[in-house]
């Protein structure tokens, strides 16, 4: 076969590949393509050809490749071929694949030389490949012929760009050895797209077409027009030998003939043929791999060191072994009981950084939602007026009353206290909610075993909602008992006497002024779309204002709101939003900010909406009432008073503002008391003390203990992936030290590329001596003007005078120690080769000096290689 190179890296990777796909995973290597560039006719599918070692692309004269070619070669260890377009056919005689290639390609371009950029998608199992894959793309032509567009070449060059632009390929620029360097447009369009050069390997074909008495050595040697990784000469089929069958084993042994006996190319004939080329491509791969090894390589260990703790278990594993079974049963469910505490109580470890949850929440629930919800139920001043008044009258009956009754405060008292039930109950089912989700989060643990994770939830839920009657009665019991007695000699009660004296005074309770209730960040959401729509800000409520900053500094205040007259309202989610949003208004029908009648504040949570709305309750802001209460509100404006009548009430409405908040006060004290010890910790201790004998009670150990099909599957394929990650690492460590890489050549002096790019100058050929590596004497010569020729020693800047600008000195070809293309051998004591003399007549194929400089005319002299 004739990828021999390719083969050292075969069994490798295909031990790397096994040793993933046992644990159902892909090997990230992703090998580069292989795209070949040229022009038409420069023997770019036999290039291919040979790297695949069979005989399988259509060939003969003109544009032969009219649809690019995705070559994958896969490892297999039977040979056969498919194509893409038809998958279910397998072909195992690689003449009929030729003939398939030019049926498809006919398909769709048509019998008359025309073109298509849709691909033809082939692959080749072999046991003599690597898996890879090679483009053969249809050669650069410049005039178009047959049924072509008159676009041609444009078209050709943005199909081949297509495919040459991916970091990931290596491009062959293939020129054929009887056309001028300079004119290569496989070079021009590979250094676009790869300026650096280190993809692009320059491929010389045709070698043994040349016309006589003329070489590329210059080329081979670099010297002409240098390439960081140089160029590889090739010496490929002729059509003859391909019509005559001619093997490729035989072809390559020709192509190693033809360089150890041409006498311009003996010296390098072991950097020259298709086996050298395969194997600098072999090493670019074995680079790439390298290069992917380390972030593979650490990839596996992190999965290595993360399944070691949880694979120390299953070493020894019994499944049927009694023993285990209750020492895992004791353990599941003591460190249940533990997870569960630790949730409710908190801990310093496993903490959630992401969001609230079991005891932070219920704490939430005690502090923020449950005041929200009393402040909530605070009356309506209008109604509460109303109401007093209607009491007075209904109990002095026919008579005219003179002194403010007693009654009348102890009956709205208790109409106020009874409303404190359904907040508390709402309290209740808050917490119980938290509790069960905590108990779901607490046995995901057990999920190795389904029944014993269904049983304890079951048995736990069914004990809290046990609890939940009795703490629901325990509630009520302390609403009932506030309503058994009116203690008017309470403390805090501010009695008969002082409630007069305040008549005059204003009834709104405001926290001290300066004293600061909520910071936090709000989004404004309705600032007009010209400044930017919504934006977020810093707030900050005070009992008296609503203030707004750039950030949380609280340098740059950017509006201070009065709370006066301002009322809160909701407002629906956006449709494409996914904040929670409230508004902010004035009840006198004015502007809020600027020219907004109520400012639309934003949040991330429901949560952090009642949060703020509890905040602004706080701050004497209320909730906007229902339009029917403002319906009825308004037939009191036709109630009227008499000034005595107004007195009792206001005396009255002091007293009640006072009894009530004292109520409150009690209540929102005594509710996570009464929560924590009748719910809480009493589940607590139930787990602890009584679930293990539910458990056992409810069904026997065998059951219980009972692993999920899952489970076992997951350990199984834990154990599996364990030690296939550990094979993998092994053969890593084979590659890093059984392969040996190349460095990256030192990059050449390559401007002539770029000055290409405009038109391409006259090409400029040196004589071979002209530039002379280390070691070889100058050549004996007639006088030339300029001074004279002085070896440059390696590490000194070449001397630029007399050469031509932008070409290199021969010191930066040869002068790393580790450029996968080396100059020529060094031979002390050996004379310049002088070619022989041209006869008169013979055109040569050297094209005319660079301008400014005279042409050097040699000596005839018999060539000592000949």
């Amino acid at each position: 076969m004739g990828n021999r190179g390719m083969e050292e890296l075969i069994p490798l990777v295909n031990k790397l590949q096994d040793a993933f796909s046992s644990i159902g995973q892909s090997c990230h290597l992703d090998l580069p393509q292989i795209a070949v560039v040229g022009g038409q006719s420069a023997g770019k599918s036999s290039v291919l050809e040979n790297f695949v070692g069979r005989d399988f692309l259509p060939r003969g004269s003109g544009i032969v490749t009219r649809r690019p070619l995705i070559l994958q070669l896969i490892f297999s260890k039977t040979e056969y071929a498919e194509f893409l377009h038809c998958k279910s056919k397998k072909f195992t005689d690689f003449d009929e694949v030729r003939q398939e290639i030019e049926a498809e390609t006919d398909r769709v371009t048509g019998t008359n030389k025309g073109i298509s950029p849709v691909p033809i998608n082939l692959r080749v199992y072999s046991p003599h490949v690597l898996n890879l894959t090679l483009i053969d793309l249809p050669g650069i032509t410049k005039v178009p012929v047959g049924d072509q567009p008159q676009d041609i070449e444009y078209q050709i060059k943005e199909m081949i760009l297509q495919f040459i632009s991916r970091e990931s390929s290596l491009i062959l620029a293939v020129t054929p050895a009887n056309m001028d360097l300079a004119n290569s447009d496989a070079l021009k369009m590979a250094k676009e797209v790869d300026p650096q050069g280190l993809r692009t390997i320059g491929v010389i074909t045709k070698l043994d077409l040349m016309d006589e008495g003329t070489d590329a050595r210059d080329v081979l040697e670099n010297k002409l027009l240098p390439l960081r990784r140089g160029y590889i000469g090739v010496v490929n089929r002729s059509q003859k030998d391909i019509d005559g069958k001619k093997d490729i084993r035989a072809a390559l042994a020709a192509e190693r003939k033809f360089f150890l006996s041409h006498p311009a190319y003996r010296h390098m004939a072991d950097r020259m043929g298709t086996p050298h080329l395969q194997k600098v491509l072999n090493q670019q791969l074995t680079n790439h791999i390298r290069e992917t090894l380390p972030s593979l390589r650490s990839k596996l260990q992190s999965q290595l060191l993360s399944l070691e703790k949880e694979v120390e278990e299953y070493k020894n594993f019994r499944p049927d072994d009694p023993t285990r079974k209750t020492k895992a049963l004791l353990q599941m469910v003591q460190q249940f009981g533990v997870d569960f505490e630790k949730r409710i109580e908190g801990s310093g470890d496993q903490v959630d950084t992401l969001e609230l949850s079991g005891g932070a929440r219920i704490n939430r629930i005690f502090h923020e939602r449950f005041p929200f919800e009393l402040v909530k139920m605070e009356f309506d001043e209008k109604d509460l007026r109303r109401e007093i008044s209607y009491a007075i009258k209904n109990i002095h009956g026919v008579r005219t009353g003179l002194f403010t009754p007693d009654l009348a405060f102890e009956a709205i008292v208790k109409k106020q206290v009874v409303k404190l039930k359904e907040p508390c109950l709402k309290c209740v089912d808050l917490v119980i909610q938290e509790l069960i989700n905590t108990v779901r989060q607490c046995t995901s643990k057990l999920g190795s075993y389904p029944r014993l994770r269904e049983e304890t939830e079951r048995i736990v839920t069914t004990h809290i909602r046990e609890r939940e009657g009795k703490t629901k009665d325990q509630i009520l019991l302390l609403i009932d008992i506030e309503l058994s007695y009116i203690n008017t000699n309470h403390e805090d009660f501010i009695g008969f006497a002082n409630a007069q004296q305040r008549n005059t005074q204003t009834n709104k309770k405001r926290a001290i002024p300066n004293q600061v209730i909520r910071r936090g960040w709000l989004t404004i959401n309705n600032i007009s779309i010209m400044k930017g729509g919504s934006k977020e800000y810093w707030f900050v409520l005070t009992a008296e204002s609503l203030s707004w900053y750039k950030d949380e500094e609280e340098k740059e205040k950017k509006y201070m709101l009065p709370l006066d007259n301002l009322k809160i309202r909701d407002v629906e989610k956006g449709f494409m939003s996914n904040k929670h949003v409230f508004a902010i208004f004035n009840t006198e029908q004015r502007n809020v900010y600027k020219d907004l009648r109520q400012i639309e504040l934003a949040c991330d949570s429901q949560e952090d909406v009642d949060s703020w709305k509890a905040s602004f309750l706080r701050a004497g802001v209320y909730p906007e009432k229902d339009q029917t209460e403002n319906e009825d509100g308004a037939q009191e404006n036709t109630f009227s008073m008499d000034p005595q009548l107004e007195r009792q009430v206001e005396t009255i409405r002091n007293l009640v503002d006072s009894y009530v908040g004292i109520i409150n006060k009690s209540i929102r004290d005594l509710m996570p008391k009464t929560i924590m010890h009748l719910m809480i910790n009493n589940t607590k201790d139930f787990i602890h003390s009584e679930l293990l004998a539910y458990l056992y009670s409810s069904a026997d150990q065998n059951s219980l203990m009972e692993e999920s099909a899952d489970q076992a599957q997951r350990r199984d394929d834990m154990l599996r992936m364990y030690h296939a990650l550990k094979e993998a690492l092994n053969i890593i460590g084979d590659i890093s030290t059984s392969t040996v890489s190349t460095p990256v050549p030192p990059p050449v002096d390559d401007t002539w590329l770029q000055t290409s790019s405009g038109h391409s100058p006259p090409p400029q050929r040196r004589p071979p001596s002209a530039i002379l590596p280390p070691g070889r004497p100058p050549a004996v010569r007639g006088p030339t003007p300029g001074p004279p020729l002085i070896p440059i020693p390696a590490g000194v800047p070449p001397f630029v005078a007399p050469p031509i600008p932008s070409r290199p000195g021969p010191q930066n070809i040869f002068a790393a120690n580790n450029d996968p293309f080396p100059g020529p051998p060094q031979i002390p004591s050996r004379p310049a080769r002088i070619p022989p003399g041209i006869p008169p007549g013979v055109p040569s194929r050297r094209p005319p000096a660079a301008p400014n400089r005279p042409t050097i005319i040699r000596p005839a002299e018999p060539s000592l290689l000949d």
